[in-house]
């Protein structure tokens, strides 16, 4: 078990499990019949890809985390695994979770897994070392796999909900970028990453983060207008979902922006995003076992 578990942690297996489950949203949303094996090959791509560009992430910023509290315990900047190994291991998951989407998931499905990996470890990584803005173009990272589910469950890529889902991805990807720089932007300052607590006062910060969430709220309440949504019930819940977030985001202002609060919204943010996908996967299986899709 010991010698499992740093090759556990280097796949972010939390991040990775989000990846997968947006992902199943998508397909669901696009697909017209029940679940199939196609599901099944896309989740799991998607969790084995994820892993892989995750452990892949961790080998490119090795020398950065033996300089944050927060992440010298990681596998790499603790020892207790070499970076030869690091990236053996990520490479070995990329390939078998491109194979994965390829073989049960489809080709566009499958080049948009490698896009997805190209644009979070060739854009994204390189660009926190040079730009304190570089989580605006990082967003898109968030809204890849949805898409590819989009994709692999049969729907176009061209069609208006699926470009509704993904920038609803996109715009709660900002707020969750902010909130960690709110809770560990002193590190990041540390470790001599370009941050925008150095532009920015923390108040500042967490006026701008505040009209992100209520963004990601306000974004939500659009995609029953691209048929995303089959029933009234759905639609209820995504407003009740946006009211709780915009309510409860407003704690963080009353708390004078306490750390204790900054985790919490964070909390929220996630769970947020998690009742939306549920809402409207519950609504889509409703719909396929009373026959209306």
């Amino acid at each position: 078990m010991m010698f499992v578990r740093p090759y556990v942690e280097l796949c972010k297996i939390r991040v990775s499990l989000l990846a997968a489950a947006s992902s199943v949203c998508g397909f669901m949303l696009s697909s017209s019949s029940w679940p199939d094996r196609g599901l099944l090959h896309t989740a799991a791509g998607v969790f084995i890809l994820s892993c892989g560009a995750s452990a892949l992430n961790q080998y490119q910023e090795r020398d950065i985390d033996r300089l944050m509290p927060r992440t010298q315990g990681r596998p790499l900047p603790s020892g207790r695994l070499t970076p030869l190994a690091a990236l053996s291991v990520s490479l070995m998951l990329m390939g078998a979770g491109f194979l994965t989407l390829l073989a049960g998931a489809g080709t566009t499905a499958a080049w948009l897994g490698i896009f997805a990996v190209l644009w979070y470890n060739g854009v994204y990584t390189p660009l926190k070392r040079k730009s304190a803005f570089a989580s605006i173009p990082g967003a898109l990272t968030g809204a890849l796999p949805p898409l590819l589910g989009w994709s692999a469950g049969g729907g176009s890529l061209g069609d208006p909900g699926a470009g509704a889902l993904a920038l609803c991805f996109v715009i709660w990807q900002i707020p969750h970028f902010w909130l960690l720089l709110l809770h560990y932007g002193g590190e990041y300052e540390k470790a001599g990453l370009p941050s925008l607590t150095r532009i920015w006062s923390r108040r500042q910060l967490v006026r701008l983060t505040f009209i992100w969430t209520l963004c990601a709220a306000i974004i939500s309440l659009l995609l029953p207008l691209y048929r995303t949504v089959i029933y009234p019930f759905a639609a209820v819940a995504l407003a009740l979902a946006a009211v709780w977030l915009v309510f409860t985001g407003t704690a963080l202002f009353r708390s004078r922006e306490s750390d204790q609060a900054v985790v919490s919204a964070f909390g929220r943010l996630n769970a947020y995003l998690l009742l939306v996908m549920l809402c409207l996967s519950l609504d889509r299986l409703t719909g396929m076992l009373l026959g209306a899709v």
